[in-house]
């Protein structure tokens, strides 16, 4: 099973990927806590990382794509896997879909968790003073929802439009028990 959570920072979808990861067994993949893990190798591709990062702007594709394939080839990725904020953009859809048919491997079900602006603010907000994370201050917010939208935008199209039986918009803005239970209704269908 193989499954992909869109959304724009702080919509939840590392929440509901964390869960459903351990409601089915198989790996959540996140670019962020990739990311996160590699900023702790303090090598040259990890100080470019934190560069990148602190100013708000996102990891080229190249890099993630990488990164993301090295993790995707360990072991307990063998029988699925969640992939958390990755594809964003139609370079990396490109690549991910080269990746998985030379595995020979399909996309189950893709989540679109579609939120209103000031929730993900707020919960971000609120999600900054619990973690205490670089990457949640006011302004790095607004510069990640902008590039969200902008680079997002066309690969969500892409999957509504060429996978429509497997893509799901999920109701962001609700409680994390009831979002949860949505997915898993599809998940389990």
């Amino acid at each position: 099973m193989i499954l992909i959570f869109f959304g724009p920072p702080g919509a939840g979808k590392g929440t509901q990927a964390s869960l459903i990861s351990n409601r089915l067994f198989i790996p959540h993949i996140s670019t962020g806590e990739i990311l996160r893990k590699k900023l702790l190798d303090k090598d040259s591709l990890s100080i470019k990382i934190k560069k990148i990062i602190d100013s708000g702007n996102l990891v080229s594709d190249d890099i993630l794509n990488e990164l993301v394939s090295n993790r995707l080839n360990n072991l307990d990725c063998k029988n699925g896997f969640i992939l958390d904020g990755y594809p964003r953009t139609l370079s990396q859809k490109n690549y991910i879909e080269e990746y998985l048919t030379i595995k020979n491997l399909n996309v189950t079900n893709i989540f679109e968790l579609k939120i209103d602006e000031e929730v993900v603010v707020k919960r971000i907000n609120f999600r900054s003073q619990i973690e205490n994370r670089q990457d949640d201050k006011a302004e790095i917010i607004k510069i990640r929802i902008k590039k969200y939208a902008e680079e997002t935008r066309p690969l969500l199209e892409y999957y509504c439009i060429n996978y429509p039986e497997n893509y799901n918009v999920i109701d962001g803005n609700q409680e994390i028990e009831k979002i949860q239970e949505d997915i898993l209704k599809i998940v389990k269908k």
